[in-house]
């Protein structure tokens, strides 16, 4: 367990630009026994050097700007800061973004199937994106090409550095010899213990791309109303609440870390945020202030483009492991899934 003291953790050049000894130390684990391969993608606002420790192969995904196409390159053609600070400065600018294809899946996919290790895909949500329904296109293709050959494919069912999380457990788990169809069967349980809550600046960049309409994007920013956001159990984005001004929105989050946390500290948690580094460090600091959590290790990083393009600058998120999501369900949402017989968990 990496240690930090309270004047560390409010230092963002501290906080980002290095792994957590407890992480790096999973890495090493993995990569020392690697009896399978684990493959991630970009939407999971990995820190860099978290990254890099950690040593698992990544997909980027792509995002549209004027210039042209840019690939997400874990910040290393573009600053954090310049990229939301042209956002703050050209409110009317909306970059688009796009799934990764089949084809790059194939590419991907087939080049496992060739070293032979069995492989496991962590992708992002399908309540995000349709980028995971054509990882799994992909893949029953590979799987047909070559028989035997053990690929999964898992639809994380959260977003951001929720991905992140994931990615460090389940090599945690590989190393304590699980196999690769343990590991999947481990992921999708796993999956659902994963919380997440953020709030935004403002509502423009959802208005702009189409999520809410413009006309409460307007009343929100006139009124000071911010809104406190996680994601339901699908991955999509959901509305927990709606708070006058900036800093209770930062408190309701705080609240619901406290009503959800697992209290297990051997687990890293997350705080990203995009280009609002006083508003991270202020949660960092009071979530240290929180029983038992003064030595937590929490992963600090910038929201990607992929992300950052549909929330805008000033957005912060905490992430964590903690109760079952799935237990929050109303009694008709749980009906429906038995009715479907949870059809859409099948991958």
């Amino acid at each position: 367990m990496s240690k930090h003291t309270e004047e560390e953790a409010v230092d963002p050049k501290l906080t980002m630009s290095r792994a957590p000894e407890d992480v790096v130390s999973v890495g090493r684990a993995f990569h020392q026994k690697r009896t399978c391969r684990i493959i991630v993608d970009s939407s999971g606002d990995f820190a860099p050097e978290v990254l890099h420790r950690l040593g698992v192969q990544y997909i980027p995904f792509t995002y549209v700007t004027p210039e042209g196409e840019r690939e997400d390159d874990l910040w290393q053609s573009v600053e954090p800061h310049e990229f939301y600070e042209t956002l703050r400065k050209n409110p009317e600018l909306h970059y688009s973004t796009s799934a990764i294809t089949p084809g790059r899946y194939m590419e991907i996919f087939e080049d496992a199937a060739k070293e032979g290790l069995p492989t496991i895909y962590l992708g992002l949500t399908g309540g995000l994106s349709s980028s995971i329904h054509n990882a799994r296109q992909a893949a029953q293709m590979v799987r047909e090409n070559h028989p035997g050959f053990e690929l999964y494919v898992i639809d994380t069912r959260c977003d951001s550095a929720a991905g992140e999380l994931l990615a460090i457990e389940v090599m945690r788990q590989a190393t304590r010899g699980l196999t690769a169809r343990e590991l999947y069967e481990w992921a999708r349980e796993a999956r659902y213990f994963i919380h997440g809550y953020f709030t935004l600046d403002s509502f423009a960049a959802l208005a702009a791309g189409g999520r809410i309409p413009p006309a409460a994007a307007t009343v929100g920013g006139k009124l000071d109303i911010k809104p406190e956001l996680s994601y339901d159990i699908n991955g999509a984005l959901s509305l927990c609440g709606m708070c006058r001004g900036r800093k209770k929105a930062l408190r309701a989050i705080l609240q619901d870390f406290r009503e959800n946390y697992n209290h297990d500290t051997s687990l890293p948690l997350a705080i990203v945020s995009t280009d609002a580094e006083k508003d991270a460090n202020w949660l960092e600091k009071e979530v240290r202030r929180q029983e038992g959590c003064s030595q937590v290790t929490i992963i600090r990083s910038q929201v990607s483009p992929i992300l950052g393009s549909h929330v805008g600058p000033g957005m912060v998120a905490l992430i964590f492991w903690g109760s079952d999501r799935r237990e929050k369900l109303s009694f008709t949402d749980r009906l429906a899934r038995k009715v479907r017989g949870q059809r859409s968990d099948a991958e």
